[in-house]
C-alpha cells in the first residue's frame, strides 16, 4: 500500500507531468523551451524509484530532492532538488505533519531556494509564488483558520504571484538575457511551483 506522503508527491508529479506542454511553451517564450520536459521527466524518475511505501516523510522528500537533482537539467533540477532536500532536514522521521509544521516547511524551502538561487523576490522567478504561498498560508493558520482554508490562500497567492511575474523584468537564469523582452511572460518555474501547491491542496482535500 502506497504511504500518504508518496500519494501526495505521485499527486504533484503527475499534475506536471500532465502539464508539461504548458510549462515547456511558457518556457519557449523566455528560456530553453525544456521547463516541462525536464521537470515531467524528473518526476517520472522520481515515482519510479521512490519506495511507495515508505510512510517517513523526510526520508520521501530526500530521496525525491536526490532524484530531481540527479535527472532535471538546467536551473529547475539544482533549484527543486534543494527544496525537496531542505524540506527533508525539516521532516525527518515523520510520518505526519500539522498545519503549523507547514510553515516550517516553507521556511527551509524558501531559505533554500534563496541560497542555491542568489535570487530574492520580485526577480521574476518561482520565489514569486512561493514566498507570498508562504506568507498568506502562515497567516491563515496564525489566524486560526482549518487546514482547508489555509490552502486555498496559499494557492491564491501563489497564483497571484505566478501571474505577477508576467508583469516584470527577469534579473536571474536565462530569461535575464531578454531584458525588457521578458516582461510580459509569465514566468516557468513559478507556474510549476503554482501546480505543486495546488496538487498538494487537492491531495489534502482528498479531491
Amino acid at each position: 500500500m502506497a504511504s500518504h506522503i508518496y500519494e501526495c508527491i505521485e499527486k504533484i508529479g503527475q499534475s506536471i507531468i500532465d502539464n508539461r506542454g504548458f510549462l515547456t511553451e511558457l518556457d519557449r517564450e523566455i528560456g530553453d523551451a525544456d521547463h516541462g520536459i525536464n521537470m515531467a521527466r524528473g518526476f517520472g524518475e522520481v515515482l519510479a524509484q521512490l519506495p511507495a511505501d515508505n510512510e517517513d516523510i523526510g526520508a520521501a522528500l530526500k530521496k525525491t530532492g536526490m532524484v530531481l537533482l540527479s535527472k532535471v537539467g538546467g536551473a529547475s533540477g539544482p533549484l527543486y532538488g534543494t527544496a525537496c532536500l531542505e524540506a527533508a532536514k525539516v521532516c525527518a522521521g515523520r510520518t505526519a505533519l500539522t498545519a503549523e509544521d507547514g510553515k516550517t516547511v516553507f521556511a527551509a524551502v524558501i531559505a533554500g531556494i534563496q541560497k542555491r538561487g542568489k535570487a530574492v523576490r520580485g526577480e521574476k522567478t518561482m520565489l514569486d509564488a512561493i514566498i507570498p504561498a508562504s506568507e498568506a498560508y502562515a497567516a491563515a493558520v496564525d489566524a486560526g483558520a482549518p487546514v482547508d482554508a489555509c490552502l486555498d490562500a496559499m494557492c491564491e497567492a501563489a497564483k497571484e504571484g505566478a501571474e505577477y511575474t508576467a508583469s516584470i523584468r527577469a534579473t536571474k537564469g536565462r530569461a535575464s538575457y531578454l531584458g525588457d523582452r521578458s516582461i510580459g511572460h509569465k514566468d516557468p518555474g513559478a507556474a510549476s511551483s503554482l501546480l505543486a501547491m495546488e496538487a498538494i491542496r487537492s491531495y489534502v482535500k482528498g479531491a
